[in-house]
């Protein structure tokens, strides 16, 4: 398998699930080298992580940046050793139309890659306790794509 140097989490803005993936797998990649973030498709001005959703981080032990913003995802951004992660087909798609450097071969839904049948629900606007099942979901995700990156 490609030894990657970089993976990319991309939902639509930016601020909560893809963060959230980003949180989390930086906590199970505690000694790895591999650059991994997050970035939105739609980013009209930087907006800091869901407040609900880094909550739901810090009471799982995982402390998201402090100055955390959302950034648009930009070309310069995807180079031949980054993989891509969207959290939904649709977004896949318009990745791979508007980025010259994503294809089919570095450009994945995060639950497909990992084998999941179901897409990884947003819980914007949700109550707590569904942010909560999504950290769930994306926990066991992160866990998955570790074993299948060999990271």
């Amino acid at each position: 398998m490609k030894k990657y140097e970089k993976v990319i989490f991309v939902e639509k803005t930016g601020t909560c699930r893809a963060p959230m993936a980003e949180g989390i797998l930086r906590d199970i990649l505690v000694t790895d080298p591999i650059e991994v973030c997050s970035k939105g498709l739609v980013v009209l001005f930087p907006e800091p992580i869901n407040q609900k959703a880094e909550a739901v981080l810090i009471s799982n032990g995982i402390n998201f940046e402090e100055n955390y913003v959302s950034s648009q995802l930009q070309e310069e951004d995807i180079t031949e050793n980054t993989i891509i992660f969207a959290m939904e087909e649709t977004y896949r798609n318009k990745i791979i139309e508007q980025f010259d450097n994503a294809n089919e071969e570095n450009t994945f839904v995060l639950s497909e890659y990992v084998g999941d049948e179901l897409e990884i629900i947003n819980p914007y606007g949700a109550p707590l306790q569904t942010y909560g099942l999504c950290y769930e979901y994306l926990r066991n995700t992160m866990k998955k794509l570790v074993k299948i990156l060999e990271i």
